[in-house]
């Protein structure tokens, strides 16, 4: 019997000891990419029963996902939710709960026929919201690779959300104190922008956020613009 191939794409650093943890105990043979090259290059020399896209920040050439089953994850209950920087958008909209929805990759982003979807809860910070999607996503690759289900349509009305930009990570110069706990919390992950406010030539970040009545607390850093007036606010 022929070892099936499956191929972890992610350029997130906090999937990667899950993932050998993973390979370790799954058959078949695994592979970790990084890198749209890194990806290619292996494509070089397997062919793979399947290629997951946990967290991908680049397009992916139809001449891979024709070819190739690739399955991406998305953190909305589509096709509600399609589009950039989910998170965010779902807790600015208030939303406590979500759904990690394993996807077939298409052409449209987000838009492919759906294997599953899982509750995905969305208290504590950012990184722990993504480290919690990460683990329920090797539960669900098991799950696939032990069953290869038929991926079915979405239906219903697409919603969209639009990517955010560094620039949106500015603290609000009002809000209440959930909202404004619910701003910082939702940025505070490795490599995101998160949020802060400027003043005169500092910036400053936050991070750690709790709350606790009518007080958030958080940690803040204050970076210095060295020839820099800056101005007062963001």
């Amino acid at each position: 019997m022929v070892e099936k191939v499956y191929i972890v794409a992610s350029c997130k650093s906090w999937h990667k000891p899950s993932f050998i943890d993973f390979s370790k105990k799954s058959s078949g043979k695994w592979i970790w990419v990084e890198t749209p090259q890194e990806l290619l290059d292996v494509l070089k020399s397997v062919t793979p029963r399947y290629i997951f896209f946990l967290h991908w920040n680049w397009y992916v050439p139809n001449e891979i996902w024709d070819k190739y089953e690739c399955v991406c994850f998305h953190m909305t209950d589509v096709p509600y939710g399609r589009g950039g920087s989910p998170l965010q958008n779902l807790i600015l909209e208030g939303h406590a709960v979500t759904k990690l929805t394993a996807l077939k990759m298409v052409k449209e982003m987000d838009a492919g026929p759906v294997y599953i979807k899982r509750d995905l809860p969305l208290d504590g910070a950012a990184q722990d919201i993504y480290m919690r999607a990460g683990t329920m996503s090797f539960e669900i690759i098991q799950w696939l690779i032990e069953n290869e289900p038929n991926p079915v349509p979405q239906t219903g009305e697409p919603h969209f959300f639009k990517r955010r930009k560094p620039e949106q990570s500015c603290l609000p110069e009002k809000g209440s104190p959930k909202e404004i706990y619910d701003f910082v919390r939702m940025l505070d992950a490795e490599s995101y922008p998160r949020s802060y406010i400027e003043y005169g030539n500092m910036r400053i970040e936050f991070k750690d956020a709790k709350i606790h009545g009518n007080v958030v607390s958080t940690s803040a850093s204050i970076t210095f613009k060295e020839g820099e007036e800056g101005d007062n606010g963001c």
